[in-house]
């Protein structure tokens, strides 16, 4: 039997390998975003206006989709969204959170391969659209079209709160380390 390894184990082994650091990424991340959707939730800052929140989570999804992948972004997205229905709000929010996050990545993913967007430009887009997701999704939970009247609340919320995480994201990013060759 020879001692030396087959070009296919070598194969195998590096797959194992990528596939273990992508795995263990996306745990570090979504734990992360996780703790940022905890802080969110105890910290009650929306000012008295219902469905207004900041998404310092979304930090954590914007810096996967720039400093890695969009399949990361993605896999922390949804587990974030899970773990925090689970534990902080329940199944409905977890319905209107999964509603607009996927809306929301979607349009932040065409944006960016454009290349014309800034950080802060895909993030705002991004913060417009999750609020959209989650209209779209409550008009027809309570189907009614009226809950549209509430849009240039969430519009102009969703905004700011955008170009804030799209700001902490573009200051971030070009700190952290191109762990992406490794893949």
């Amino acid at each position: 039997m020879s001692m030396i390894p087959s070009p296919i184990n070598k194969k195998n082994d590096s797959s194992r390998r990528n596939r273990g650091l992508y795995v263990s990424t996306v745990a570090l991340l979504a734990s992360l975003a996780l703790i940022f959707s905890y802080v969110e939730v105890i910290i009650p800052y929306n000012a008295g206006i219902p469905g207004v929140k900041l998404g310092i989570a979304n930090i954590v999804t914007v810096i996967a989709i720039y400093k890695l992948s969009p399949w990361h972004g993605a896999a922390v997205n949804a587990i974030r969204i899970a773990v925090a229905g689970l534990l902080f709000n329940g199944l409905f929010g977890a319905v209107y959170s999964f509603a607009g996050a996927t809306l929301s990545f979607i349009v932040m993913i065409l944006l960016k391969k454009t290349g014309k967007f800034s950080v802060a430009g895909v993030s705002m887009a991004g913060g417009v659209f999750h609020n959209m997701g989650q209209l779209i999704i409550a008009s027809f939970l309570v189907q009614d079209l009226r809950m549209f009247f509430y849009f240039p609340v969430l519009l102009f919320s969703g905004m700011i709160a955008g170009i804030a995480i799209g700001i902490a994201a573009s200051m971030i990013i070009p700190r952290l380390p191109d762990i992406n060759r490794q893949y």
